[in-house]
């Protein structure tokens, strides 16, 4: 069975809002982790985004057809906000496949962003799941999400008429992420 999120949090998991990050940091991760975090809490841009990640299923051949998996069957995997978390963690980083898996069974702040709690959740990602999984977030999946980020900010910048309307729209940490050339 496959869901964007866990609806339901187990006991000593945060709330992906109430993760405390280093806003004095200057290493990657942390931005990156941000920058996930306020998708995540904004509800109209969490919905558009979720929207996308819905179509994340993995494919198989059903008679010389390629067909996706039926999110209503099956084993349960990796959700998809673990998907993108690892994935957009992945290209932003430029890392490979090994360091994902260091991290994602590793660094506490991350495991918070997965959902998992501190003292009680005991999951390990095996490396053949994390690339089998993470092989669905396409580049064409990042670009579709990428928009939807920066037509939030156009919105975000039409409210406030304080800010200048020329002022770059796309956050630094999605630039740095980005997989495409810089413009």
């Amino acid at each position: 069975m496959r869901k964007v999120i866990e609806p339901q949090m187990q006991l000593g998991e945060l709330a992906i809002g109430a993760i405390k990050l280093d806003p004095k940091s200057r290493d990657d991760i942390p931005q990156i982790l941000r920058g996930l975090q306020h998708i995540y809490t904004t509800p109209e841009l969490r919905r558009s985004v979720f929207t996308i990640l819905e179509e994340v299923l993995p494919e198989r051949q059903v008679e010389g057809q390629t067909v996706k998996a039926d999110p209503k069957n099956g084993r349960p995997g990796m959700t998809q906000w673990q998907i993108l978390v690892l994935g957009v963690l992945r290209v932003g980083l430029n890392a490979d496949y090994d360091r994902i898996h260091e991290l994602a069974n590793e660094h506490k702040t991350l495991r918070q962003m997965l959902g998992h709690s501190d003292w009680t959740d005991v999951k390990y990602y095996n490396l053949q799941t994390l690339k089998d999984n993470l092989r669905l977030f396409t580049p064409e999946i990042l670009d579709r999400i990428n928009q939807e980020v920066v037509r939030a900010g156009h919105l975000a910048l039409k409210k406030n008429p304080k800010r200048a309307s020329s002022a770059a729209v796309t956050p630094l940490w999605w630039k740095q992420m980005s997989i495409f050339p810089p413009t």
